[in-house]
């Protein structure tokens, strides 16, 4: 056991665990006013339910011993976890339950992402039904396709092991999966009312950039936390995310530039997002020179991504699959492209002289892993929809899903014996006032 690493992955657990309330008001705040309780809720109802999970089989089937195949491990071994919080159970050089710990928050936030594909449209309780389902068939045996490698003889998954792709933190598992669920689902659900005719325009863009910014904090125990060490890996994915992150805000402000005349706040924001997740499978397999290029190039695509579902006609409501697919799939396949030998995964891609072996392995991982995620999340959300159903009732929907779902409303401006200004709870009267004075007022 090492005191050091021990505190950084439990500090990094921390951090990732802060990107799920990050995600909250980064989402919240580009939905209506009228929705933005049960947009922050669907997070929130993501850590409730998957903690839960993890603790009573989710981390056996990612972790445990594989039971054929390298498709998903022995979902009793470590049932409960009771047998990992024993002084002699480690995990490298810390203790395995601080590995349980880390990995739990990768699956609790990857869950979470995917519910912005589906704002303003989806009731609370079959949100929790679909996290719990999704978990279990999809993110759980995913984890252990690409994150359970083969050691102290426990066997793992078929990505780590037998295909050899390069996933630091996540660029597989948690974004191209979280990506291509939430286009099944956005697809299966259908359309908002009124999509996309009605504007739909955030209604507190100060709310997305605090989210953004609190998703950019956690995220360095996300990407150098996975280094499970406080080690020259860690720094490097650290400096890394940072470059990456950099240049893909530029990126995706750039082309907003281009195509639209003015940089915005929620480009900037988004172009934030889409680096980070462009470095996260890359972030110890790239150079600093080479995290630049990568997020300058995530950035750029994942903001032309955005116009696709227009064309397509799938209302994916927060661009989730423009950025989190697209930008898994950006991050993954440059590994084969502009990994590096210099850089701890001493892998070099085709443009460093090491021909194209590594960017197939990527390929195919990363298709593996979309088709996957996006059949079997297809026939999750069909089932759904067809027994207990998504959405509320139209003018529910119509009136805010918040009221209807939560009996609450964000914002309250009126008290509660119906006065509705400051004025009205002074005692003052609007009697006398101009129409001017009163839209003041």
């Amino acid at each position: 056991m090492d005191t050091g690493d021990t505190a950084w992955v439990l500090t990094s657990a921390a951090l990732v665990l802060l990107m799920t309330p990050g995600l909250a008001f980064f989402y919240g705040g580009m939905v209506r006013a009228k929705s933005v309780l049960n947009m922050m809720m669907m997070s929130f109802g993501a850590i409730a339910v998957v903690a839960t999970l993890w603790v009573l089989y989710g981390y056996s089937v990612a972790f445990g011993n594989d039971v054929g195949f390298g498709l998903v491990g022995n979902p009793a071994e470590y049932a409960g976890l009771s047998s990992l919080i024993s002084e002699d159970a480690a995990s490298g050089t810390t203790p395995a339950t601080a590995f349980v710990a880390f990995q739990a928050m990768f699956a609790i936030l990857t869950v979470a992402l995917i519910s912005g594909a589906v704002a303003d449209r989806v009731r609370f309780g079959p949100w929790l039904l679909f996290a719990g389902l999704w978990a279990t068939l999809v993110y759980f045996p995913v984890a252990h396709w690409v994150f359970a490698f083969d050691e102290d003889g426990v066997v793992g998954g078929w990505i780590a092991n037998d295909l050899a792709a390069l996933d630091f933190a996540g660029g597989t598992a948690v974004h191209i999966n979280s990506g291509a669920a939430a286009l099944a689902l956005a697809i299966v659900i259908g359309k908002r009312r009124g999509w996309p005719r009605e504007s739909n325009k955030p209604h507190n863009l100060p709310f997305v950039m605090l989210g953004a910014g609190l998703l950019f904090f956690g995220w360095f125990g996300f990407n150098a936390g996975s280094a499970l060490a406080a080690d020259s890996t860690a720094a490097v994915a650290f400096i890394n995310t940072l470059a990456a992150t950099a240049t893909a805000m530029l990126g995706w402000l750039l082309v907003e530039r281009i195509r639209d005349g003015k940089p915005t706040t929620l480009g900037g924001a988004s172009g934030v997002v889409a680096g980070l997740v462009g470095i996260t499978p890359a972030a110890n397999a790239v150079t600093p020179m080479g995290a630049l290029l990568l997020g300058l190039i995530a950035g750029a695509i994942c903001s032309l991504a955005v116009s696709i579902k227009y064309k397509a006609g799938y209302d994916d409501s927060l661009d989730v699959v423009a950025i989190h697919l697209i930008g898994g799939l950006t991050g993954t396949l440059l590994i084969g492209l502009i990994g590096s030998a210099l850089s701890p995964a001493g892998v070099d891609g085709l443009l460093y002289g090491g021909g194209v072996d590594q960017l197939w392995r990527q390929a195919i991982g990363a298709g593996a892993v979309l088709a996957y995620s996006f059949v079997v999340t297809t026939l999750i959300a069909g089932v759904i929809k067809v027994t207990v159903g998504f959405r509320p009732d139209p003018e529910d929907e119509t009136r805010g899903i918040d009221e209807a779902e939560h009996a609450e409303s964000a914002y309250e401006f009126s008290s509660r014996d119906g006065a509705s200004s400051p004025l009205h709870r002074s005692g003052a009267s609007m009697t006398g006032t101009t129409t001017k004075e009163r839209a003041e007022l």
